[in-house]
């Protein structure tokens, strides 16, 4: 990859100047709702945020999926040659109405935004789009063509926008994905694979005081699989199992015909990952209640994303990028998945983290340090250019 071409300085003047439209476009975001099952309102912020990326040059295209969802994919055509994608998603995993329960507020005295999403991953949206701002007010587009990529679905693993961004993402110089850097700043190089395995049993029902022995007990094999289950964690190294849903029978005096159980899998490695998934299968047939059959549907699987090579050359970019700015840059593996898992498993360089320092996600009080927000978008802008020059 090439060295770097731009004045860090330079790139730093150049971010600053857009800070207010970030913080005016931030809060525009955040007070719109986009839980992933909302669909209109993943739409409302779909479309703003297309309407932002055409405002700083990028020439936003909107891909709708089949559940009514967009996909938006915004391109800008540079002078050279290397596709860089950014990534990103629209979704949070808040419920409508939460907006207005917590709306955007900035507290002074920490230098901290908050609200639905601010960090995960609107925040990281309006970073990339500010990225390509600073790159083109300087003249510095050594980039044959940026993509930005906004799924729609990322926080339930991508099952729909998926087929968008690997599209979009396959053969690509390199992605810098725009979640929000770690608490400590730090970037992210690998990220645990994670899968939803949904198991389905169905029993035979009987009154379960005059004829119990006609039955064929779902709550049973449901508690049985469960304990199995949880069981399997410490067998696997790097690999955890929660059984988060468990759910069977429908009234004390019936034996019970039918269960759920809903299991988390996460794992670092690719074999031992999989070993385990083809060990929750086998148990699932296995559960040992007679007259019970099992049913796995497994819902949107993203591989482990494992620091190979690649990356680490990436990463490495990342820290001259850093020094040309003055952002000290460290990288570390994180345990929960996302779509920079699925661009790695096309071999695509992948480097993840690059939104602005955030913390809290998915909970009440998640926060973006606003001080981070010019620094960060000129350290993805160095980083962009140096992938361009390589």
């Amino acid at each position: 990859m090439g060295t770097a071409a731009i004045d860090g300085n330079a790139l730093l003047a150049a971010a600053g100047t857009g800070r207010d439209r970030y913080l005016a476009r931030l809060a525009a975001l955040v007070a719109a709702d986009s839980g992933t099952a909302d669909v209109p309102g993943v739409n409302r912020v779909a479309r703003l945020v297309a309407g932002h990326a055409r405002e700083s040059g990028l020439d936003p295209e909107e891909h709708p999926l089949p559940d009514g969802r967009i996909a938006v994919v915004a391109r800008r055509r540079g002078t050279g040659r290397a596709r860089i994608v950014l990534a990103g998603h629209l979704d949070t995993v808040f419920p409508a109405g939460t907006a207005a329960e917590r709306p955007f507020r900035v507290d002074e005295a920490l230098g901290r935004a908050h609200g639905p999403g601010v960090c995960d991953d609107k925040g990281g949206l309006l970073a990339g789009i500010a990225a390509v701002e600073t790159l083109i007010a300087l003249g510095a587009e050594r980039y044959g063509e940026i993509v930005l990529v906004c799924s729609p679905d990322e926080e339930t693993g991508s099952p729909l926008g998926r087929a968008v961004l690997e599209r979009e993402a396959r053969g690509a110089a390199a992605a810098l994905c725009l979640e929000g850097a770690r608490e400590n700043g730090d970037l992210v190089s690998a990220r645990s694979g994670v899968t939803d395995l949904e198991i389905a049993l169905r029993g035979r029902a009987a009154h379960a005081g005059i004829e119990p022995e006609r039955g064929a007990n779902a709550a049973l094999a449901a508690a049985r699989l469960t304990v199995a289950c949880q069981a399997l964690n410490g067998t696997r190294p790097g690999v955890t199992v929660n059984v988060g849903v468990l759910a069977a029978g429908s009234a004390p005096n019936v034996v019970a015909a039918s269960g759920r159980l809903v299991v988390d899998v996460r794992g670092d490695r690719a074999g031992a990952f999989d070993a385990v998934i083809a060990d929750i299968r086998r148990l699932a047939l296995d559960h040992g209640v007679e007259g019970v059959t099992a049913e796995v549907t497994e819902h949107a699987p993203m591989p482990p994303w494992e620091r190979g090579e690649a990356t680490a050359r990436l990463a490495a970019e990342a820290v001259l990028a850093g020094r040309t700015v003055g952002v000290p840059v460290r990288d570390a593996a994180t345990g929960g998945g996302a779509d920079a898992n699925l661009i790695a498993a096309l071999g695509v360089p992948v480097l993840d983290g690059l939104g602005p320092v955030g913390g809290c996600d998915h909970a009440p009080g998640e926060w973006l340090d606003l001080a981070s927000v010019v620094p960060r978008t000129a350290l993805l802008a160095a980083l962009i250019d140096r992938v361009a020059g390589g």
